[in-house]
């Protein structure tokens, strides 16, 4: 086995065992050494990788990032031609699959909103981003944002453990969340404000002109 696959290996067995740390005893428990024992690596092997317990904290959010931007941009390549919005379906699409899955985005979301919220500045950035491209497509952008912050509602409540929904129940509302035509219906297009024209100076150029006439 060659040095970089050794380093590879040693990264994510370090990344493993530090999601079942946050799992098992929650953020606060999660400590260089505690990886060390958790993946059976050194504490050297261990440092090797990441100097500190924020520098975990990073490697968790990019790798579950990444892993999501991966999916997100398979699910555009599929939409873009049969949607009017597909932006929003991309983004409903991830959501669902994020709520969905194992715990270990979450858990490293939470770490690292815990330990450290200066963290979740880079995910924070690329959803202004992606937000700005939802209303940029939408007829309604209003609407395009509420079927949106459902869809984080339902994320973010089974997350915590704070849904009362059951998975179906869950599902069958990300179904219509994410159907177009349930939604079609109750667009109000958005009106843009028209400033009033300035008014012309001409009236009071000609009043002016006229008293001065008359002096």
């Amino acid at each position: 086995m060659d040095n970089a696959t050794r380093s590879e290996r040693s990264r994510n067995a370090a990344l493993e065992a530090a999601i079942a740390i946050i799992a098992r005893d929650g953020p606060g428990r999660l400590t260089l050494d505690a990886i060390a024992r958790e993946s059976g690596l050194s504490k050297g092997g261990v440092m090797h990788q990441f100097r500190t317990k924020e520098a975990v904290l990073k490697a968790l959010l990019e790798r579950q990032m990444a892993h999501f931007e991966e999916f997100s941009t398979r699910t555009m390549a599929k939409v873009s031609a049969s949607s009017a919005s597909p932006n929003l379906a991309t983004q409903l699409a991830t959501i669902r699959e994020a709520a969905t899955s194992p715990n270990s985005a979450a858990l490293a979301l939470v770490a690292a909103m815990v330990e450290n919220p200066r963290l979740m500045a880079l995910p924070r950035e690329r959803e202004m981003k992606r937000m700005a491209a939802i209303r940029a497509e939408a007829a309604d952008p209003d609407l395009a944002m509420l079927r949106w912050a459902g869809a984080m509602g339902l994320l973010l409540s089974s997350l915590f453990g704070m849904s009362p929904l059951s998975n179906d129940e869950h599902q069958r509302l990300f179904a219509r969340l994410l159907d177009d035509a349930q939604w079609s219906g109750l667009e109000q297009p958005a009106t843009r404000t028209i400033k009033p024209a300035a008014k012309s100076s001409t009236p009071s150029t000609a009043k002016a002109a006229t008293s001065g006439k008359r002096a």
